[in-house]
């Protein structure tokens, strides 16, 4: 990748280009991290911000220690923003971080109300499940109706994905369906002592609570009405953007080449993740499961990303998460910018 931006190759087509020719740039990235920068002169930082203990941000700091984002020409220094949407929204706002990957339910409804932050690329997608209890009965999406769901938040962005599937199989998801909140680790115990019926929640612990109870996957955030959607994006706090849209380019190319990367080896960014975080109840094979479960092809950049955004927020209007007088469109263009441009 460090040899693609040449006099003859185009910055669009070099991020087009980005998903294909990345895999054969990384192959060797893993083995010796020796790497010459892709771009001449001072590397500039970027604090990207994360959530270190979300199996589905691995990637960024698998990059980060792989010198990936070193051979882009950048010094990327990783922050952790909490377990929370509201605390990456706050990392950006107080100037913690300058970037920071994050849910899309998370950013839209700051954006809207006016958060001075752009969108700028998709990380991949499916990390949230809607899972029954064996004990509730319950095998597909029409069986939710009038049952109890767990989730940790009142707006937790479980709850308002699922809150979609069910709007779309003609369940109203407010008042056919009763929403329990439940801390953010009990969610499964609720469940599974019959207190609720569903779980909504994310990886990997969705993921480690499915084992583990052998519950049901009724829903999930790559399939039915998430097909080919991104679930995790990218943004940036407007000043850093207006000063460093170019390093911001090189972020969302490095950004899509090491998702490539692990949908092409969730196994070493697993023992990567698995080695250094030491994740609390997941052994490496589940780990690897997880990885290798999530739909990694899924970063869209310039229109696409415009196109998935207006999507969500389509939905976002129909449960309610939106104003009523948000027109999608605009709102999906004012939001996000195109790094292609």
């Amino acid at each position: 990748m460090s040899r693609l931006r040449t006099h003859n190759v185009s910055r669009r087509t070099v991020l087009k280009a980005t998903g294909m020719a990345g895999l054969a740039a990384s192959a060797g990235f893993v083995g010796n991290n020796i790497y010459s920068p892709a771009v001449a002169g001072p590397a500039p930082k970027i604090r990207l911000a994360w959530t270190e203990v979300a199996a589905c941000h691995s990637p960024l700091g698998f990059g980060v220690a792989k010198g990936l984002y070193a051979k882009h020409n950048l010094d990327v220094e990783l922050f952790y923003q909490g377990a929370s949407g509201q605390t990456l929204i706050q990392a950006l706002a107080t100037g913690k971080a300058d970037a920071g990957a994050g849910l899309v339910g998370d950013w839209l409804k700051p954006l809207e109300q006016g958060f001075d932050v752009k969108l700028f690329v998709g990380s991949h997608g499916g990390c949230q499940r809607l899972l029954a209890s064996q004990a509730s009965g319950i095998r597909d999406i029409a069986g939710i109706k009038g049952k109890t769901i767990a989730s940790y938040d009142v707006v937790s962005p479980p709850k308002v994905a699922f809150q979609v599937t069910l709007a779309k199989a003609g369940i109203d998801p407010e008042t056919e369906v009763t929403w329990k909140v439940v801390p953010f680790d009990l969610v499964s115990e609720a469940v599974n002592r019959g207190e609720a019926d569903v779980a909504a929640h994310l990886d990997p612990w969705a993921y480690s609570i499915e084992k583990k109870f052998n519950f049901i996957k009724l829903a999930d955030t790559q399939t039915d009405v998430y097909e080919g959607h991104t679930c995790c994006v990218l943004g940036a706090n407007g000043p850093f953007l207006a000063a460093n849209k170019d390093a911001l380019r090189r972020l969302a190319e490095a950004n899509i080449e090491v998702h490539e990367y692990t949908a092409n080896h969730p196994d070493e960014v697993a023992k990567w993740y698995f080695e250094t975080l030491k994740p609390a109840g997941l052994s490496l094979a589940d780990l690897t499961e997880i990885l290798g479960s999530l739909v990694y092809h899924d970063h869209p950049i310039g229109q696409p990303l415009v196109d998935q955004i207006r999507i969500t927020a389509e939905d976002l209007k129909l449960v309610k998460v939106l104003d009523s007088t948000t027109d999608p469109k605009t709102f999906a263009e004012r939001v996000t910018v195109n790094l292609l441009a």
